[in-house]
């Protein structure tokens, strides 16, 4: 068993099946016993939760999100933090899902990381064009995947998450992997698998 813990932080535009990914990801380091404590954070699931809780801050997120913007950075590290703080240990092998999404959360991630002792992350990146991401998004058919909110989430994937990947572009301890996310789900795992070369 190797208790070494990695880290990982997934990129790609909406309907890029970054969440899939992860899930293949944070299975295949378990059953390989690559790491004994494996966990992922996905930020869409907790603005979901919220979302469902009826809450005032839960309608305020459900606006944000179906004009298809960003929710604000405030309450994105927080919630990022949260989930750290309550599930982190020294061997905690974790894979970041939707975050970092603007610069200032690459700034507060990178902080983070230097908090966690962790010297080395894995960026992965999964390519694909804004026609089949727009496709598959439709075939979801969740709340938010209106023409308006799609249209809105790929300019803001432009203008804020692509910046706040490329923040982590030849940074020492950070190593990219991109992926091409055209192939089937069962190719985009093999090839990340390989790009970490395990």
């Amino acid at each position: 068993m190797n208790n070494k813990p990695l880290t990982f932080i997934f990129f790609g535009i909406v309907g890029s099946g970054k969440g899939t990914q992860v899930e293949l990801l944070e299975k295949y380091l378990k059953e390989n016993k690559i790491s004994d404590d494996v966990f992922s954070s996905s930020i869409g699931s907790e603005y979901r939760r919220i979302v469902e809780s009826k809450s005032y801050t839960g309608r305020l997120i459900e606006t944000t999100m179906t004009k298809g913007h960003l929710q604000p950075d405030f309450l994105t590290i927080s919630l990022f933090t949260n989930i750290l703080v309550s599930s982190m240990e020294e061997n905690t092998t974790f894979i970041a899902d939707g975050f970092a999404r603007t610069v200032s959360q690459a700034e507060a991630f990178e902080a983070i990381i230097k908090f966690y002792n962790r010297e080395s992350v894995h960026v992965v990146y999964i390519e694909l064009d804004k026609e089949e991401a727009k496709k598959r998004m439709i075939l979801r058919g969740r709340a938010d995947d209106n023409e308006e909110g799609i249209a809105r989430r790929f300019d803001e994937y432009v203008n804020n998450v692509i910046p706040a990947m490329n923040y982590f572009k030849d940074k020492a301890g950070y190593t990219m992997h991109v992926i091409n996310g055209k192939q089937s789900i069962e190719s985009v795992h093999a090839d990340i698998i390989k790009s970490l070369n395990f």
